[in-house]
């Protein structure tokens, strides 16, 4: 095969994967923000959540198309409380933890730190057990990126019986969003 056209098959594969990738990040890139205190109890909050700004109901911004909300529904869910309360409690943390300046070039906050300060917010605003809240968290996110992982495998089956990508392109696609190479797999 010649080198371009292998070039051509290798950036098509990777502007494939980066697209299915993205949605792999999808719930932990709600902990991707700059780590502050946790919020006090003076913030306030609307019933269902919202802000002029457009973030979904687990802190990201963005039009997911109600995606948020189906979110924090789930979390409510599993946390067995009040939808209303888990949104309020959602942005309460939101405006508490929201950084004051973007990230430097090339610096990436600590997620770990944020999920672990958004688990205590929740579980103090809710009064829930904290281990309790960090495990829905976690059992959302692992949904989320099995979810992302099935739809992403099926795009590039498709791609695969099209004559678009040979299986191995697929298979090192896959590797690489998994490894967290792009996309933002693997977390």
């Amino acid at each position: 095969m010649k080198r371009t056209k292998k070039m051509t098959l290798g950036l098509s594969a990777a502007a494939l994967a980066l697209g299915a990738g993205i949605g792999v990040a999808g719930m932990a890139s709600a902990t991707t923000t700059t780590p502050t205190p946790t919020p006090s109890s003076s913030s306030s909050a609307s019933a269902d959540g919202s802000t002029g700004a457009a973030q979904d109901g687990m802190g990201r911004r963005g039009g997911r198309g109600g995606h948020g909300l189906e979110q924090a529904s789930t979390l409510a869910a599993k946390l067995g409380v009040d939808e209303a309360k888990v949104k309020e409690a959602l942005k309460t943390f939101r405006e508490a933890n929201k950084p004051s300046t973007p990230p430097a070039e090339g610096q990436k906050p600590d997620a770990a730190a944020r999920e672990a300060a958004l688990a205590k917010s929740l579980a103090t605003s809710l009064g829930i057990d904290e281990a309790k809240v960090t495990a829905a968290l976690q059992e959302i996110r692992s949904e989320e990126q099995s979810e992302h992982a099935a739809e992403l495998k099926s795009r590039l089956d498709k791609a695969v019986t099209d004559g678009k990508l040979t299986q191995a392109e697929a298979d090192a696609v896959t590797k690489a969003v998994q490894s967290g190479v792009i996309g933002g797999g693997g977390r």
